[in-house]
């Protein structure tokens, strides 16, 4: 029983300093995002539109789409852009504003705001659903697999869940 205390003991102080190594090594990158230095507070909506339009550009090339399946790309494209006052609601300003009026509200009220919001949401989805299903349905068989090894990418493309490269891609 004397012989597993020391040893015990030992790995026990170890540990102990490992985890405020891990402590101190991540608190600056809390503190960075915490001042509004983390990744959400660069969003630039012109270089998201940038960036979303190369990437319909390329997938449109590798898709070689003929003079007939234009039109579900045009559907399917316009479906695809997100709410033209989306980056305004999500300003600085307005996500405050929206918060405020949510605690100035019941509980059933704010309820029934966020059911409102879902289902706003929801309604984007179905649509954005059905343009993707129509240009799907007028795509070859090999260019549905070039859509489906392509499309689902989004916004996350080469990122992994914090920056890092995506799996397979390190």
């Amino acid at each position: 029983m004397k012989s597993l205390i020391k040893p015990l003991l030992i790995a026990a102080i170890v540990a102990s300093g490992a985890i405020g190594a891990t402590a101190q090594t991540t608190a600056p990158a809390k503190l960075a995002h915490a001042e509004g230095k983390g990744h959400h507070a660069r969003m630039d909506p012109a270089k998201m539109q940038e960036r979303m339009a190369a990437r319909q550009a390329e997938l449109k090339a590798k898709l070689n789409l003929n003079a007939a399946q234009q039109g579900a790309w045009n559907d399917y494209i316009a479906a695809m852009q997100p709410p033209a006052d989306m980056m305004a609601k999500m300003s600085r300003e307005n996500r405050q504003a929206m918060h405020q009026e949510m605690q100035a509200l019941t509980t059933p009220e704010r309820l029934d705001r966020m059911v409102a919001v879902k289902a706003q949401r929801d309604s984007h989805m179905a649509q954005r659903m059905r343009a993707t299903r129509n240009f799907y349905d007028v795509l070859t068989t090999q260019q549905q697999k070039v859509f489906d090894a392509n499309s689902m990418h989004g916004g996350h493309r080469g990122h992994g869940s914090h920056g890092g490269p995506a799996k397979g891609q390190a």
